[in-house]
């Protein structure tokens, strides 16, 4: 259930109210990083070969995009860069375990060890 927005960080006045918004963003966070998590088991359904799950060019992309969203948004780069580090790492493994599952699924009964 996502909860309502009660305060900003400006009208919060107790640590319950900063507690309340903290859970409730990280309510948000969680909601969100599932569907990042779904693009990624697109992403290895699309890209059909395993060496193209890992792709540098495109991670420094990602993280060069993040910081600047990081700067407009008022959020710390020494945030934002090791969590999407860390985000993109964990998907990264998440996209080649999903490749795997899905080449095993797409492999006839012979080619599977059956």
């Amino acid at each position: 259930m996502q909860k309502t927005r009660i305060h900003t960080c400006e009208t919060a006045t107790t640590m319950t109210d900063v507690r309340y918004e903290v859970d409730r963003l990280d309510g948000e966070l969680v909601r969100l990083l599932a569907e990042r998590q779904s693009f990624m088991r697109a992403a290895a359904r699309i890209k059909g070969q395993r060496n193209k799950v890992y792709d540098r060019e495109r991670i420094e992309d990602v993280v060069s995009k993040v910081l600047g969203n990081a700067a407009e948004a008022g959020l710390s780069a020494s945030i934002a860069e090791p969590v999407w580090r860390t985000l993109i790492d964990r998907c990264i493994a998440y996209e080649f375990e999903a490749f795997d599952e899905l080449t095993a699924d797409r492999a006839s009964p012979d080619e599977a060890g059956a």
